[in-house]
């Protein structure tokens, strides 16, 4: 069973491509499965577009849902359909977006933080002259960001765990207790993490998490899915395959897809 839970398309401002390319893209692709999962609007902020170029506008919202749902329909039959959301992770904000999500008809939720100390975490500038101890920190923190997120349990699956890498490849080198802390945590919550093929697109290169965080992920008993995290039709189902051979040779034997926010496990 082929499939991708992590795509994207031209209502979030910074992918190309609509719904519909998608779909086509995948069943070209031989995919059996296919989720969409563009980013949510900010829903605790005034506007009705925040950071236009980020994630789509409130009042788009509805509309992604109904086209989703409609293309659902019209494919049925050639492939499954999967409705999800990219979800920033706001810990100031965990009530209303949990109120949110509850009230509508979503297959899951991918819960990702892309923000911390109110900078985009691929901003070239955060990492600008950044000291060893900076880097650290940071790290830490984002690690303690992942593991608050899959506490709250508003989330199916943690996106790109490791993505603080993603423009300072560096901080993948640097050890550190917090990431078998994270680890330990979204075990113990029972909450999915992907494995996101999107490094290729940022500088860090590879896949998220990075071959050891993925070992160590094994190793604790954290459940896996998979997700390209397409901003670009081309990019569905990137190394699909590849990640299948990976995960096999470390020690999985099933992955997990989801359907009315119920996990599924599919075998590898």
């Amino acid at each position: 069973m082929k499939f991708d839970l992590h795509t994207h398309h031209a209502r979030c401002g910074h992918a190309r491509g609509e719904l519909r390319d998608y779909v086509e893209a995948a069943i070209s692709a031989g995919l059996d499965i296919l989720g969409f999962s563009d980013h949510s609007p900010f829903f605790a902020e005034a506007a009705d577009h925040h950071k236009p170029g980020v994630a789509m506008a409130k009042s788009d919202f509805p509309g992604y849902l109904a086209e989703a749902a409609a293309l659902r329909e019209e494919y049925r039959g050639r492939i499954r359909i999967l409705i999800g959301v990219e979800s920033d992770f706001f810990p100031e904000h965990v009530g209303l977006y949990r109120r949110i999500y509850e009230g509508i008809d979503l297959d899951y939720v991918i819960g990702s933080v892309h923000v911390m100390g109110g900078t985009d975490i691929f901003d070239l500038r955060r990492w600008e002259n950044a000291s060893p101890e900076f880097l650290l920190e940071e790290k830490e923190k984002y690690c303690e960001l992942i593991a608050d997120s899959a506490r709250s349990g508003m989330f199916d699956i943690l996106g790109h765990i490791d993505a603080l890498r993603g423009n300072c490849p560096e901080i993948g080198s640097i050890k550190t207790a917090a990431v078998d802390r994270m680890l330990r945590v979204i075990a113990e919550s029972d909450t999915v993490v992907e494995v996101n093929t999107s490094g290729g697109t940022k500088a860090c290169g590879g896949w998220y998490p990075q071959p050891d965080v993925l070992e160590r992920a094994a190793y604790f008993g954290v459940k896996i899915t998979f997700g390209s995290d397409a901003h670009v039709p081309e990019r569905i189902a990137e190394d699909h395959e590849l990640v299948r051979k990976r995960l096999r040779e470390i020690g999985y034997r099933e992955w997990y897809v989801f359907e009315g926010r119920e996990r599924r496990s599919l075998p590898l």
